[in-house]
């Protein structure tokens, strides 16, 4: 955060390092330098076989350039469909729009994970990208909670001619610990935010083959495909601030760390599940928990303003059958947050015991809303209404949620100081 704050903001650094559009750069030019090598530190990489961009805005614009590099417009490309986890970036479409870049200049087709264990069929995968013949396949998710087989993927590009990229953008920093399966031994090209768990600052890294016979100039398609293709001058100051984080993650306490973020997250989904919840796939092997909420009849919305009002913070997500990514069946739960302010194992079954009780508290708002919309399942929520009991039951929660937070500090953030802008209301 103090680098990403700093005078490095100020500088137009249109280019590469020693090939800059403005002058005044050296300074600039070493920074970047710096952040490259420690890129491929942190994933233990031979620069000699690998090299990285570091000048993306965030991972959606790291995917879209990648996508620029490797593809023509309407060629085809194969990603992990967004109700079964996948991103936007990676294809997605409806019946009625194509919702983003990736689906409006390439064409798409989502691949999909099986109806009862919830996992990727990768010879199903494999069927299908021998009929639809994708230039790109795109493994990664957003909210798939299980590790990736990428020597299978491998064998299916490389049977139908196409590159493999993978999107690591929420477990790249439980990749770099060797906590997961390593793309980097199969994937032409990778990308990833510098966030989630990789725990920097808000921005995307892309990382690329140099050592591919059939593709020399990839170095090259990758760099103009940022600039200028896609963006503008890079964020000095964010790039500063990859570098800093990136420096911790080559630290044995990363490893630590990222050990105990899946430690923490297996002990929330063990928590949920004793308590007689259905989460996809039964479990994790990450740092993340998707819970399916649909076989209570409650929606992911219900549940996230209810936490909202408790101090939790989560998001509804879509689960795998959903009709609509509006109306979500479910919510994703991380733990890479809570694990950086030192909570362990028995924090996180105290913190599974509080949406535990949010769930039941959801259920007994919804029946007090007599209806199932999202405007009366909030007004019972935020008002004391005669004869009902669910607002006051969501001030206890409240109440106990912020005693129990207060003991974990902000990392980085001394909140005695923190002061609310002028213009806002208090409460």
């Amino acid at each position: 955060m103090e680098a990403n704050g700093s005078i490095l903001t100020n500088k137009y650094s249109e280019g590469l390092p020693n090939a800059r559009y403005y002058g005044g750069n050296e300074y600039i030019d070493e920074l970047e330098i710096l952040c490259r090598k420690r890129a491929l530190q942190a994933f233990n990489l031979d620069p000699a076989k690998w090299g990285v961009n570091v000048q993306p805005y965030s991972g959606s614009t790291a995917n879209f350039a990648a996508l620029t590099a490797l593809l023509q417009p309407q060629d085809r490309l194969m990603g992990l469909g967004l109700p079964d986890g996948g991103h936007l970036t990676h294809g997605y479409y409806t019946a009625k729009k194509k919702m983003t870049a990736s689906s409006i200049y390439f064409q798409s087709l989502p691949y999909a994970i099986t109806k009862d264990t919830h996992l990727i069929d990768y010879e199903r995968l494999s069927e299908e990208a021998r009929i639809f013949k994708p230039k790109l396949i795109i493994c990664g998710a957003s909210a798939y909670p299980r590790d990736w087989d990428y020597a299978a993927l491998k064998k299916t590009s490389e049977k139908e001619g196409a590159w493999l990229m993978a999107d690591i953008a929420h477990t790249s920093g439980l990749v770099a610990a060797q906590q997961l399966n390593d793309p980097f031994e199969y994937c032409d090209v990778v990308t990833t935010t510098t966030h989630k768990t990789l725990r920097g600052p808000r921005a995307g890294l892309i990382f690329f083959r140099k050592d591919l016979p059939n593709a020399p100039d990839l170095e090259k398609r990758v760099n103009d495909a940022v600039f200028p293709a896609c963006q503008g001058g890079p964020h000095n100051n964010t790039i500063a601030g990859i570098a800093t984080a990136l420096l911790q993650v080559a630290k044995p306490e990363f490893r630590t760390y990222a050990k105990q973020v899946i430690l923490n997250a297996r002990a929330l989904a063990d928590t949920l599940v004793s308590h007689g919840y259905k989460l996809q796939t039964a479990g994790t092997d990450n740092h993340l928990v998707l819970w399916d909420l649909r076989p209570i009849g409650l929606t992911g919305s219900k549940v996230e303003k209810v936490c909202d009002l408790m101090g939790i913070t989560i998001n509804k997500n879509a689960v795998s059958g959903d009709a609509s990514a509006q109306v979500p069946g479910g919510i994703r739960l991380g733990t890479s947050a809570l694990t950086s302010r030192n909570m362990v194992e028995k924090d996180f079954k105290i913190v599974g015991d509080f949406l535990h009780r949010a769930v039941q508290l959801s259920l007994q708002l919804q029946k007090e809303a007599g209806s199932k919309l999202l405007k009366d399942f909030v007004r019972v929520a935020t008002t004391q209404e005669e004869g009902k009991q669910g607002f006051a039951g969501v001030k206890v929660l409240r109440d106990e949620v912020r005693a129990f937070a207060s003991q974990w500090p902000l990392p980085g953030v001394d909140v005695s100081t923190l002061k609310k802008p002028e213009g806002l209301h208090e409460d």
